[in-house]
Order: structure tokens, then sequence, then C-alpha cells
């Protein structure tokens, strides 16, 4: 018996080996369907997927035979890969050199061999599709050519877990990632608020107690400082609600009146202006995550309120729903939004530039906040808007496990 050689190569190929991490997996529905219809093609007992290791034969798959690997050294797969061969044929193995006294033959009957390298993208043999009989014989060249295709689809299935294998850890990258810039972001957030609020406080106090002391100057960059003041603090407190959005998403879903949610949400967005409200629907009640949805509206219909400078503000709520979706339109008669940055609105941090009605210019997380919210509900979002007109938000939701009577009545 010869024992197969290394190839020059080894220590890439191996490499190229492991990093499919198949080795050791328990058998496979896919790769064993490709086993099983290989013996069918070829007509041989034995059909198996393997995966040469450093002292191993790994089969991958082995229909017609109990184990799930071999020595290496006794291995026909190990010759197999160094040939140049497309398909290396052994008729009958009994009759080769390489094969006297091996196990494999004497033990198992392993007299035909018919091997099909397994070649990964970068041109590494990582084991094979092979065939095995009990008998010396041929095969036809429809089965030859059966065997090479196939052997390419097996290498497609290894790629393709490869690539599985590159998103789960990109995922896993991502979601620690995500992890780390909320704990930062609270932290950052609770450790600025405190100093923050003292520092509004201290200049409101300097307003009241120097009116008469300072000049219209000095009250003036008094001013000034508490307005930058409430500005960041807006602005930290809208990045904490972004990276806490996700956290809505954990309430389950509740059913609720479409006249209580207007009602609901009068009492938070129209506490300082006259706002009238319409509302545009046919349906009577969702079946929702309603904070999620209550978060979301919130902030356009606020949005809808401050960037209006006109005395009687109207907000009109439409509703309407699909098989799987609810639709809704916000639409209100306010500023409107510039042509050039309807597409960027609900990007984080993007902002217009615009003071609302009380002089304060936005931070650029609220729709960015909403679209991600909106997203994570399975749906989409989109604005339309002419200036000096107003604008018109339509988004979706998915219903998720809502049954029929669950819809309008």
């Amino acid at each position: 018996m010869i024992a197969p050689k290394l190839p020059d190569n080894e220590k890439y190929r191996q490499i190229s080996v492991e990093k499919y991490q198949l080795l050791d997996t328990l058998p496979e529905e896919s790769y064993d369907n490709i086993t099983a219809l290989m013996s069918y093609i070829c007509e041989t007992p034995i059909s198996l997927i393997t995966l040469l290791d450093k002292d191993r034969n790994f089969l991958k798959s082995h229909h017609g035979v109990p184990f799930s690997e071999s020595p290496r050294e006794i291995s026909f797969c190990g010759h197999a890969i160094n040939s140049e061969d497309a398909i290396t044929i052994i008729e009958d193995s009994r009759k080769d050199e390489r094969f006297y006294g091996n196990p494999l033959v004497t033990e198992y009957q392993a007299i035909f061999y018919a091997g099909a390298p397994l070649v990964d993208s970068e041109g590494y043999k990582l084991g094979t599709l092979c065939v095995y009989d009990t008998k010396p014989r041929q095969l036809t060249s429809e089965q030859k050519k059966a065997l090479l295709a196939m052997s390419k689809q097996v290498v497609s299935l290894f790629e393709q877990r490869y690539q599985n294998l590159k998103l789960i850890k990109l995922r896993d990258k991502l979601k620690k990632r995500n992890e780390d810039l909320e704990k930062f972001a609270s932290i950052v957030s609770h450790d600025l608020k405190s100093p923050l609020a003292n520092i509004i406080s201290l200049t409101e106090l300097l307003q009241d107690d120097n009116k008469d002391k300072l000049n219209e100057e000095s009250l003036q960059y008094l001013e000034y400082l508490k307005t930058s003041s409430y500005s960041l603090k807006d602005y930290i407190d809208g990045i904490l609600k972004f990276y806490k959005s996700d956290d809505l998403l954990k309430n389950r879903l509740e059913e609720i009146y479409i006249n209580d949610l207007v009602e609901e949400l009068k009492k938070i967005t129209d506490s300082e202006h006259k706002v009238t409200f319409n509302v545009l629907s046919d349906v009577k009640k969702l079946v929702v995550n309603t904070s999620a949805l209550m978060q979301i509206l919130i902030n356009l219909i606020t949005n809808g309120i401050k960037y209006n400078s006109k005395s009687d503000v109207v907000i009109d709520i439409g509703v309407t729903d699909t098989d799987d979706f609810y639709e809704f339109t916000i639409k209100d008669n306010g500023n409107g939004i510039p042509k050039d940055y309807l597409d960027k609105i609900f990007d984080l941090f993007t902002v217009v530039g615009v003071e609302d009605r009380d002089g304060n210019v936005g931070t650029g997380i609220g729709l960015a906040t909403v679209k991600k919210i909106v997203k994570s509900l399975g749906g989409n979002i989109s604005v339309s808007s002419s200036v000096g007109e107003g604008s018109t938000f339509t988004f979706s939701i998915t219903k998720v496990l809502i049954g029929a009577d669950s819809l309008s009545e």
C-alpha cells in the first residue's frame, strides 16, 4: 500500500477546508440528497462527500457506509486530490499497487472508485464527491458529466455556507457595536444632563436676579446661553431616544380605537397652539404596538405644529388597511420642506436649518428615529411637500398576527 502524499500547498489547502466549518458537523439533507442521487445515477452502492483533514478523511455525507471518517493514509480521495485528472477513476483497486493491503479494499471490498475533486474559488482541492462499487466497472460519459456537475454543486453549497458564516459574524459584530453605542449614548446623556440642567437653572437665576443691573447686550448673551443649553438638551434627549427606540418594539400588540388614539394625540401635541385635527378613516380600530405607533405619530404631528407659521394649524390623519398593512397619512398645512431636502430628512443628524415657530432649530434625530421604528415594524415611510403649503407623510406598518375580525367594523 502506498499512502497518498500531501499536496505542496497542504498548509493553505487545510486552512481553506477549515474555513467552511464543516468538519465534525452532523449530516445535512442537502448533501445527503446529492450522494443518494449520485449513487442512483452511477449505479453504485456507495457515494460520499469527503473533506481531507490533517490526518483523516471526514465524510460529510456517507451514502452506503456506516462510518463518518477514515484515516487519510488509506483514503482513495487522498490520491484523487493529487491527480490532475478531472475525475480520478480506479476500475479495479486490487490491480493498483497503491491499494495492496488497504483495509478499504480487503475489509470493505472497495474495488471500483471514481472521484471528482471539490475545488474552491481559490483553486484548493478540499475533498471529493466520489462513488464506490464492490466490483470492477466503468462509468458512462453521462455518469462522468453528472459527477463533475454535482461536484460543482457541492462546492456551491460550501460557498453558501461560508457566506452565511461571514454574514452571521458581521451581524454579531454590528450588534455588539450597536449595543456599545447605545450604552455610550445612555452614559453620556446621563452624565451631561445634570450639569446641563445646572447651567440652565443658573442662567435663568442670573436673568431674574439681574434684570435691572445688566445692560440689554448682557441679558441677550444670557438668553443665547439658555437657548443653546436647551438645544443641547434636546439633542441629548434625541440621541437617547433614537438608541432606545428598539425597546418600544418589545411591547405586545394591543387593540386601540382610532378615536381614542387621536384624543390621546391631541392631549400630548396640542398644548400651546390652536390645532384642528381631522380624521379621515373608515377603520375604527387597530391591533398594533401602540407605544411604537404613538412615537411615530407624535413626532410627525409635533413637527407639523412646530414648523407652521399659520395662525390656524390643521392636521389631517388618514388610516386605511390592506390585507397585510395599515397605511397612515399625516398631512399638515405648515411651512413645507424644500425640495432639496426631501431625500435627506430621514437621515440621522440631517437638518433643514429652518427655525420652528419658537425660534429653535431641529436636531436631525426625530425623523431618523421615526424611520427606524417604521422599518422595524415592517413598513416604509415617504414624504411629499410644497414650501408654504405643507407636508404629507405616508407610512405603513405590517399587520402581525392580526385576524380578519380585528379590521374595520
